[in-house]
């Protein structure tokens, strides 16, 4: 499905050289030289090569790559944190590579908030000027900056530890004022730098929760920084993989689980629970026959309709496609018999949500004699599961091990 929202920030052609000669290190990757080879015969350092791409308004996009891959090196230059060699970041369609001093500053004030993996909080500071510190800085009154920082406590859920320090509180609970902090300044592009890293597993999936949480009540565009792949899954409308300092591919989860641009890529996905990624959508068969609802179509027609694909059963439907339920030649032929009607005989067998991912319907289809109709949103039918698809889908998950 095509996204028609707009794209909020844009990175064209962005390189890193860390080194006293990065224009002759940037010639020499054009001509095919390898980063290693340029660091051994320059001593320079290639963080981030060539990278290129779009991240919608609202959108959560993930950059994931090993140790080293320049993931984190991508996420500072996009608030120039770190200075680009070369390439363009665009945010709202300004150039902030060109920007002032003067100019960045401002639009980090406007746009932009960032999350670090240490939490970054001062000890002795309490919580409300902890997460008030950064419009302190711009010279926001108290009175404004604290009520700013008290909304943001309220939607990480700390709304009554204001007055609390940060030794009193968990690592979950301060990693949920460094949220607060950066979103008190209610920024557009909320930047994360392996922000849940550092957290037990439980407490950094009840942040992912929070984050998506927040997402859905306040639409921001996220760039997360993660090596965990579940992570990326979890929380990701898209994910790019970068290795040496290259973005290697860019999709969303299912995109690059079917097709994984090289054996870097596949070996991030080697191993995948393809039902907690995959949805109803991705193996929706349409092969079955349907019988459309209308006045002049009854029982004899069914059965003959039915009889002429060679099935036992079909799936009824209205005109402007919406699923009514299933009709078998068992309960047709038990209708026909006692004078019963067409909609006597509908089997209301439960259909599957489109967008359902297929670990959250496994048990129904299993317990269904039929394969089981999928609808969209309006409750149109879009075809039918059945067991030996999701099996398809179990082998396959295999074959990729």
């Amino acid at each position: 499905m095509e996204d028609n929202r707009t794209n909020k920030l844009v990175v064209k052609d962005l390189y890193k050289v860390f080194g006293n000669n990065p224009k002759k290190a940037i010639k020499l990757l054009k001509q095919g030289v390898n980063k290693d080879e340029i660091f051994k015969t320059t001593g320079m350092t290639i963080g981030v090569k060539e990278a290129s791409f779009e991240i919608k308004e609202g959108e959560i996009f993930v950059i994931m790559g090993l140790s080293g891959s320049g993931k984190s090196t991508l996420v500072r230059l996009l608030n120039r944190l770190i200075e680009p060699t070369s390439g363009k970041i665009l945010i709202d369609d300004i150039d902030i590579t060109n920007l002032s001093d003067k100019e960045l500053i401002n639009i980090r004030r406007e746009k932009l908030s960032m999350v670090f993996q240490s939490f970054a909080l001062m000890p002795h500071m309490n919580i409300i000027d902890n997460v008030s510190f950064g419009l302190e800085l711009s010279g926001v009154s108290k009175e404004q900056r604290y009520e700013k920082a008290r909304i943001a406590l309220s939607q990480v859920g700390l709304a009554q530890h204001e007055h609390s320090y940060p030794d009193e509180l968990s690592g979950g609970m301060q990693q949920r004022v460094g949220l607060a902090r950066a979103l008190a300044n209610d920024p557009d592009i909320l930047l994360m730098d392996e922000a849940f890293s550092a957290l037990d597993p439980l407490i950094r999936t009840e942040m992912q929760d929070e984050l998506l949480t927040l997402q859905s009540e306040e639409q921001r565009t996220i760039v997360f920084i993660s090596h965990d792949l579940d992570e990326a899954i979890r929380i990701g409308d898209r994910i790019a993989i970068m290795q040496h300092g290259e973005i290697s591919q860019i999709g969303t989860p299912e995109e690059i689980i079917n097709n994984p641009a090289n054996d870097y890529v596949r070996s991030f996905f080697k191993g995948v629970d393809v039902t907690s990624v995959l949805n109803a959508s991705h193996i929706v068969k349409k092969n079955h026959s349907t019988i459309i609802n209308k006045p002049s179509f009854g029982i004899k027609s069914a059965l003959q309709y039915i009889s002429d694909f060679d099935e036992d059963y079909a799936y009824f439907i209205e005109k402007n496609g919406i699923y009514i339920g299933l009709l078998t030649v068992d309960s047709l032929k038990e209708q026909q018999k006692i004078g019963g009607s067409l909609h006597d005989a509908i089997i209301k067998q439960d259909s599957i949500d489109e967008n359902l991912q297929i670990s959250e319907f496994i048990s129904d289809i299993a317990e269904h004699t039929f394969p089981t109709a999928v609808v969209d949103e309006k409750g149109k039918y879009k075809g039918t599961i059945s067991k030996s698809s999701l099996l398809k889908v179990f082998d396959e998950g295999v074959e990729n091990e």
